[in-house]
């Protein structure tokens, strides 16, 4: 599972080095895409296949699907990680992001991770830091025990 957040950089040749506790879980294959939130989500092949299948089962004539497919399918690249650690984020991506290098946070997901620019992800953390807010977002959420 994909949890906790790094920080990692960029380099100019657009290699993003993956936090050494991803690289495994990565070891499969893995795909990296347009995020829903200014970010971009890498996800295991398994779990993007996972992804892949629900958008397929959706109604071409319904155009947010449309939208969604083309969000998801027309970015996403499949990436290898290198010997040292890095995956190459394609050109269209870092322009989406508006970085050519530097400093980047990867963010677990569970059965992703999201890669952030550090001025975005101090924006989401802020968000998260509004206790008040928190409890009207959550409160819909049921996280209690399961009962038998």
């Amino acid at each position: 599972m994909f949890l906790g957040q790094f920080q990692h950089n960029l380099d100019e040749k657009g290699r993003l080095m993956i936090p050494a506790r991803f690289r495994d879980l990565l070891a499969g294959g893995a795909f990296i895409t347009q995020g829903f939130d200014k970010c971009l989500m890498v996800m295991t092949e398994s779990y993007f296949k996972q992804v892949y299948e629900r958008i397929e089962v959706m109604n071409l004539a319904d155009p947010i699907a449309r939208l969604l497919r083309r969000l998801i399918l027309s970015n996403a690249y499949s990436v290898e990680v290198d010997k040292i650690g890095r995956i190459l984020v394609p050109q269209n991506l870092r322009t989406f992001l508006g970085i050519e290098n530097g400093e980047l946070v990867v963010a677990g997901q569970g059965e992703y991770f999201e890669v952030w620019t550090p001025t975005l992800w101090s924006e989401q953390m802020a968000q998260l830091q509004d206790t008040e807010a928190n409890t009207q977002r959550f409160s819909a959420l049921d996280l209690s025990k399961s009962k038998p």
